[in-house]
Parts: structure tokens; C-alpha cells; sequence
């Protein structure tokens, strides 16, 4: 019956029930085991780096005539305190002999009636642990603080440029300081309608950026930056052929061939005024202008960038994940024994190419190269008696040149792991809160999320990081420093 109900939950793409392994725990222990002891390792102390607030020196009770002092032996409790901290400035006021009045000043870190500290409190609240605005804001009552949920609103969302605009370098600088990108995407309603979140990084970055729509155009937007143009040049020309624009669409651009459109509405007038209006025809030609102008704002053509096989990525130097390709046989059902054999056996035979590959990129050799490529061949144009697993080894075989990029590119991975956990953020958000509905959430939740994921990936403190720009500090400096700084620190 088990059998069944697996062979049911497999057809429905679910899990079948989990071989869980017995206990080891009532097993008797193997005598043969060698019965040295193995030297002990010193233990670390675990509050070596604590910073230690308070110190509370304890007597010991009915301490016998003539004792000597020893010294301390330290016990150290942490502690957290969460309490409201109310602070009035009495300021003084003062009439002066001309009849004037005079007051004394703020300081200059006091901005509002909520300090620095609660606001970052709140801040990390929503974007850092994915608190709702309702929680937060019972939360702070039951602390004692006295707040409107519209004031809570305006700390989450209000005034937040700083962080826009430290978010908007965090991919500029990303794309000019990496070898790779991981690319995904995910769904993201906003204001009640679906959306998209695109995701951009590696393992000194993350970026995000909702949109309405996910495709190339939409993409080849996200990798220009913050610049607005549409660039026609030889790139720009070159796409547009090869993609399948018609000689005639093409000449008219090789006319204007150096021109530059500063904005979308200037590119649409060109478009509608020389008769490009076919939705097909104002894509390409469009994407190739979006890759003018990538290229000419110095973009760095030996970037790989690594996705899942969505077709909107396939821009540029293309690498895919072999964990998404090898779902296309791991999702094959063996309806007999032969054909689940030979569904195993080829999983195995993919998982060692894929082992190899990964011992390939500490080592790289000339002669396991073309071994490699060799075997890819041999195992993805294998003809077998499952028609079905053939048709899934010749569409991965189609995809050769971006699963063996790692061949000529050992520095790249060759998964999009990185880009599935990053992306996880949004689907937490997605089943806690629903949507955004406002525009200026929409963009603030894109700009904590990608401070956020990087700052991690930087080994610097969330919370920090907060107090640190909202009060003004700047000790620690901008992110874009940071992420070069840690390339730098990489090497080679």
C-alpha cells in the first residue's frame, strides 16, 4: 500500500514518505573500537568577547579568620534590556533685555520625538525579522511607548533616501567588481496584482528589484543600472541580427548607427515614427538597444551570469545550474523496472560527471577538459528503450555550451543555490504580509532587503548597520567600499 500511495505522490510532483533510518542508540558499542582516549582540546571561552557592563564583586559568607584573597572567578550572566527610556529636555528660556526670547538648543543627534535607537529598533523589526507593522506597534505599547500606527508606518517607509541610494550602488558596484552573478526570480504582488521580484549577487552581494513584468527587457533595464538611454552601436546592431530582427528593420538602424534615446519615451517616438510596430519587432529591437547601452556604460562582457534556465537571462556569458537541469530526469517516473533502473543509473552517471566537474575547478587540467567534455557528450546522446528519458538527455545536451562553461571559467559555480537562498527572503514576506501597497514599500522593502542580505555577506551586524546611519555616525563605511575592500581582500 506504501508503494502505492509513493507511486501517487510521485505523479503528483510531491515527495513520497521519507525512509527515516532506525536508531543506533540501543546498539551495543563496537569492543574493537580502539580504546585510546583522545587527547583533550582546549575549550574556548565563550564570553571572551562579550563587552561586560556591570561588574558585581561577590563575598563569600562566614569566611574563616586569616583567609588570603585569590582573585576573581568570573561568572558572567547576559542580559537584555527591553524597556521605554523616556528622556525630557527642559529647555531653558530666556528673555533678553531687548525683549527678545532665547531657548536653549537640542542636540544635534535629537531628530523627532523617537531617538535613534527606537527607530533602528523598528526598522530591524520589519526588514530584519519580518515582524508586521500591527505586531510591531503592539509590541512597542506593551513596552510603554507611546505610538500611532501611522507614526510606525512613517519610521518603516518615510524619509528614507539614504538607504536608496546606498542600495542603487550596491549593483553598479557589484557588477563592476565580480567574475560572476547568480541570477533568480521570484512572484511579488504588489497593490493587489501579481509582480516579480528579480534577484542579482554572489557571495559579496545581493540585490533586489520588484517589477510588474519578468523578461528580457525587463532584465537588460535591471543590469543598466541607473542609467535611462538607449544606445545604438555595434553590439546594439549585432544583437538585433542574430536574434532574428528582419534586413529591413535592421537598416534603418544602422542609419542612426552612434545615436543615443535619453529615455523611454524618446525611444518609443523613434520606434512609432520609422514604422516599428510589431510587438515582435519593438522587443528585439528594443533588447538590443538595452544592450548598447549596457555595453557602453562599461559593462564587463566576461561576466558569467548563472541562472535556472529562465529564458529572460540568457543575455551575455550564460552559464545554467546543473541542479535545475538534472531535474528534468529527476522528474521522469520509470513506469517499469528496466525503465527505473535506467532512471537511476543515469542520475548516478550525471551526480559523478557533476562530482568531477567540482574536482576539475580546484584543479584544472587540459587533458580532464576534453575527457570531461567527452563523457558529457557519451551520457547526454545515449539512445535507450525509454523514449521519454531520451527526450530529456537531448534537451539537456542542447544546453552544452552553458553547463560546460566551468571548463573554460573554473571560477564560477556551477549551481544557482546562492540565488535560491538569497531569493527565499521574498517568499518568507510573500506568506507573512501578502503584497505592498504602496509604491514607496514596494521600493523600501527591495532597498532593507538588499542592506540586509549584504551586510551578512560582509559579516557586518544588521543591527549596527542601523543605528549606525540613523544616527548619524558613519562609522562604518558605505557598503560599495565594503564589497570592494572584501574583493580586494579575496585576492586573485
Amino acid at each position: 500500500m506504501q508503494l502505492l500511495k509513493d507511486e501517487i505522490a510521485r505523479l503528483k510532483c510531491q515527495k513520497p514518505k521519507p525512509k527515516i533510518k532506525p536508531s543506533n542508540l540501543e546498539k551495543e558499542t563496537d569492543k574493537k573500537k580502539s580504546s585510546k582516549k583522545k587527547p583533550k582540546s582546549h575549550k574556548k571561552s565563550k564570553t571572551k568577547k562579550l563587552e561586560i557592563n556591570q561588574d558585581i564583586p561577590l563575598k563569600p559568607e562566614n569566611l574563616p579568620p586569616g583567609s588570603k584573597f585569590k582573585g576573581y572567578q568570573d561568572y558572567v550572566v547576559q542580559d537584555l534590556v527591553l524597556a521605554s527610556w523616556n528622556i525630557r529636555y527642559r529647555r531653558e528660556r530666556w528673555q533678553t533685555p531687548l525683549g527678545d526670547y532665547v531657548i536653549g538648543q537640542l542636540p544635534k543627534d535629537v531628530d523627532g520625538h523617537f531617538s535613534s535607537s527606537l527607530v533602528s529598533f523598528v526598522l530591524y523589526q520589519h526588514y530584519g525579522c519580518c515582524v508586521t507593522q500591527p505586531l510591531i506597534l503592539e509590541q512597542l505599547h506593551e513596552l510603554g511607548v507611546d505610538i500611532s500606527s501611522g507614526q510606525v508606518n512613517n519610521i518603516i517607509i518615510n524619509n528614507k533616501e539614504r538607504f536608496h541610494n546606498e542600495k542603487a550602488l550596491i549593483l553598479s558596484t557589484g557588477l563592476q567588481i565580480s567574475n560572476y552573478i547568480n541570477v533568480d526570480d521570484t512572484g511579488a504582488r504588489h497593490k493587489g496584482q501579481n509582480g516579480y521580484c528579480t534577484h542579482i549577487g554572489n557571495e559579496y552581494f545581493a540585490w533586489f528589484e520588484s517589477t510588474p513584468k519578468k523578461n528580457r527587457v525587463n532584465f537588460l533595464e535591471i543590469l543598466r543600472a541607473e542609467h535611462t538611454d538607449y544606445v545604438i552601436n555595434s553590439d546594439a546592431i549585432e544583437y538585433m541580427s542574430v536574434h532574428g530582427l528582419p534586413d529591413y528593420q535592421v537598416a534603418k538602424f544602422m542609419h542612426i548607427k552612434g545615436e543615443t534615446f535619453n529615455d523611454r519615451e524618446q525611444w518609443s517616438a523613434f520606434l512609432s515614427s520609422n514604422r516599428i510596430v510589431s510587438n515582435l519587432h519593438i522587443r528585439i529591437a528594443t533588447e538590443g538597444a538595452l544592450v548598447g547601452s549596457i555595453i557602453s556604460h562599461g559593462y564587463n562582457k566576461d561576466l558569467a551570469i548563472i541562472s535556472d534556465d529562465a529564458g529572460q537571462f540568457n543575455v551575455f556569458l550564460h552559464a545554467l545550474c546543473w541542479v535545475h537541469a538534472e531535474r528534468t530526469i529527476h522528474k521522469l517516473i520509470g513506469f517499469t523496472t528496466e525503465q527505473q533502473k535506467l532512471l537511476t543509473a543515469t542520475r548516478s552517471d550525471i551526480w559523478q560527471l557533476y562530482r568531477d566537474l567540482k574536482e576539475y575547478q580546484l584543479q584544472p587540467d587540459n587533458n580532464m577538459k576534453i575527457e570531461l567534455e567527452n563523457r558529457f557528450d557519451e551520457l547526454f546522446t545515449r539512445k535507450t528503450d525509454f523514449a521519454t528519458l531520451n527526450l530529456a538527455l537531448k534537451r539537456i545536451y542542447l544546453n552544452k555550451s552553458e553547463l560546460l562553461l566551468v571548463l573554460e571559467r573554473p571560477d564560477i559555480p556551477l549551481h544557482n543555490n546562492l540565488s535560491e537562498r538569497d531569493i527565499r527572503e521574498y517568499v518568507k514576506k510573500r506568506k507573512i504580509s501578502g503584497s505592498t501597497r504602496s509604491d514607496i514599500g514596494k521600493k523600501c522593502r527591495d532597498t532593507f532587503t538588499s542592506l540586509k542580505k549584504t551586510c551578512r555577506k560582509l559579516k557586518i551586524s544588521f543591527w549596527d548597520y542601523l543605528n549606525d546611519r540613523i544616527s548619524n555616525k558613519n562609522k562604518i563605511p558605505p557598503i560599495s567600499d565594503l564589497m570592494k575592500f572584501q574583493v580586494a581582500q579575496s585576492g586573485p
